[in-house]
């Protein structure tokens, strides 16, 4: 007997297509995704970073069906249920291994973000290890931030939410992008064990004041001295807005990697070689910013203007206002549009909304059928920021009630 599946919502291009997954498999609505890169003479269809997101949605998930055209323009997405990390399905031991290949050039935050947002959902705890050549811990020049900015700037949005235990981001080996900006070869652990019904109605409408500032320097296959030059750089800039100011210094050697190569089979070299600086700015409300840089594959920056670089981006973040900083309005948007059917709010600054990002995500959470957003100018000392009012729709967790 065959399933009679609804027509499934139609989306174009590979813009927003992790985002429109994700909200796929949340509200459990059919997709399909067509004109993915199909301009491309070279390189069309959907990019290896893409396909190795669809392999850890089918890992986390049970019962989902997915179809790539053979071309790989095309894509038809039917979500399953939420499972996490149980035995006997994906995971081994109670932990999915998922290996990134080495032609990736996205950092591994890429896939952490939007497995942040679903593993709240999940029927069973999340634990997932990213292991393999493609492995990047650092910023990279894609727009990806770091692994140290996901722990310390976007996982603490969660507490808002009431999901607070069982939440940790182990970096197990550090590593940047090669001299072509791909591979890596880190290590990384994501264990999500705080799962809910559904997540709690928030009132973010006050920022407060900076308070604090704390941040990592890393270094990766380089001197140490690297980390004291990016910190004494931020240093200068921070210290006279705000004395409260530490940035602590992480040192490691660069992995070994085992090269491909017909001539030299079994010969390691060193690769993921890098220096960054990540910086997170807390208010006496809990808001949290946060800004990221790292040295660019090819070289040639020193590592003082990696820390003016970052302090300057971190004050320009500040700056847009709000109680949420530009790298975490899409997932307390989203966790606002899943709660319980009650009106959630948050003040978000105009520069911070107004981006296409933010756009795109609330024409496609209305389309999967949550409410459409409120807004209205803010009232007091924050007068260029805007209220968004979000009605939840109650989707929550289905396995919770399967339970």
């Amino acid at each position: 007997m065959s399933i009679n599946y609804p027509p499934p919502l139609r989306f174009t291009t590979h813009k927003a297509l992790i985002s429109r997954l994700v909200l796929a498999t949340l509200t459990g609505r059919s997709v399909h995704i067509s004109q993915i890169r199909s301009a491309s003479p070279t390189n069309p269809g959907l990019a290896s970073h893409e396909i190795s997101f669809l392999r850890l949605l089918e890992a986390v998930t049970n019962g989902s069906v997915i179809e790539i055209s053979y071309t790989g323009t095309a894509l038809i997405y039917r979500p399953g249920l939420i499972t996490g990390s149980v035995s006997g399905t994906s995971a081994s031991g109670g932990v999915i291994h998922h290996e990134l290949a080495a032609g990736c050039n996205r950092g591994v935050s890429f896939f952490l973000i939007p497995l942040s947002l679903l593993a709240p959902f999940s029927k069973f705890p999340i634990n997932v290890k990213f292991t393999g050549p493609g492995v990047i811990t650092s910023a990279t020049a894609t727009g990806d931030i770091s692994v140290d900015t996901v722990r310390t700037a976007i996982l603490p949005l969660y507490k808002q939410f009431a999901i607070t235990n069982n939440i940790e981001l182990r970096i197990l080996r550090r590593s940047g992008p090669g001299s072509d900006g791909r591979g890596g070869a880190g290590e990384v652990q994501f264990m999500f064990g705080h799962q809910v019904r559904l997540p709690k109605t928030i009132h973010l409408l006050n920022s407060g004041r900076i308070k604090r500032v704390r941040g990592v320097a890393y270094c990766i296959g380089v001197s140490a001295s690297n980390n004291a030059r990016m910190i004494d750089a931020a240093r200068s800039i921070l210290n006279p807005i705000i004395a409260d100011t530490y940035i602590f210094s992480d040192v490691s050697s660069a992995p070994f990697y085992s090269q491909l190569d017909k001539v030299n089979q079994g010969v390691k070299r060193k690769i993921g070689i890098c220096f960054g600086l990540s910086l997170v700015a807390e208010s006496s409300t809990g808001s949290l910013w946060s800004a990221d840089v790292a040295c660019p594959p090819s070289g040639g920056q020193p590592p003082e203007d990696v820390g003016r670089q970052c302090a300057h981006q971190l004050l320009e973040c500040i700056s847009d206002g709000g109680s949420v900083s530009r790298i975490g309005a899409a997932t307390v948007l989203t966790l606002m549009a899943m709660g319980s059917e009650d009106v959630s709010r948050v003040q978000l600054g105009r520069n911070v909304l107004g981006r296409e990002e933010m756009v795109g995500l609330a024409r496609d959470l209305k389309r999967f059928g949550c409410s459409g957003w409120g807004l209205r100018d803010a009232n007091g000392v924050q007068e260029d920021n805007v209220v968004v009012s979000v009605v939840g729709r109650g989707f929550g967790n289905t396995g919770r009630k399967l339970v």
